[in-house]
Order: structure tokens, then C-alpha cells, then sequence
């Protein structure tokens, strides 16, 4: 079965960041470009199977069904609607930062 992919804004704004953090301030273009391949890749996977990632055991997003998927060190938060068949990736963020906080802006 395959599931409409829905990117938040907030995750596409992650996803911005992410890259001119990398290239920018790191000053390295080429592993940001690398960095957001492997990500846009693996969230492109989403939309079959989606629940095959652990879900966030947190609330309020455990309630909400929340998956997270690690690539490198970042994680990819999104919340599978069977009844819609979408996957909405809500968030992107680095693994290191406080997680619970930045879900919550």
C-alpha cells in the first residue's frame, strides 16, 4: 500500500536549516548536499511501510502516533494516517539538540 508523503513546514524549514548549517557554517557544501540526499531518501521511503519505525514514546506523541526514524544524527518525526493514507513528516531535528522542547515550538 502506498501512502501520500506530506512534508510540514516545519520539517522543510529542518531541512533548510540543516543544509546552511552544514554548508555554512561548517563550510562544507558537499557533505550538506550528501547530508540531505541521505535524509530526503530515506523519508521518501515512508510511503510504503510506513509504520515499520519505532513510535516516540512520549507524550503527546505517543497518543498521536508519532514514528521516528534515525538517519546519521538527525531524527525524522512523522505520523502515518491509515485512513488517509498519508505520512506527514512533522520535524527534523539533529539527535543531540532537546528533542521534547524543539517538538514542542
Amino acid at each position: 500500500m502506498i501512502y501520500q508523503l506530506i512534508i510540514s513546514d516545519k520539517a522543510a524549514i529542518d531541512l533548510k536549516n540543516i543544509y546552511e548549517y552544514i554548508a555554512f557554517t561548517l563550510k562544507s557544501t558537499e557533505n550538506a548536499k550528501h547530508q540531505l540526499s541521505r535524509i530526503e531518501k530515506c523519508i521518501y521511503t515512508l510511503n510504503q511501510f510506513p509504520e515499520r519505525f519505532r513510535v516516540y514514546q512520549k507524550e503527546p506523541w505517543l497518543s498521536r502516533n508519532t514514528h521516528v526514524v534515525p538517519i546519521d544524527n538527525y531524527l525524522v518525526f512523522y505520523i502515518p494516517d491509515k485512513k488517509k493514507k498519508t505520512v506527514t513528516v512533522i520535524r527534523i531535528l539533529y539527535g543531540s539538540r532537546d528533542i521534547d522542547k524543539e517538538l514542542n515550538i
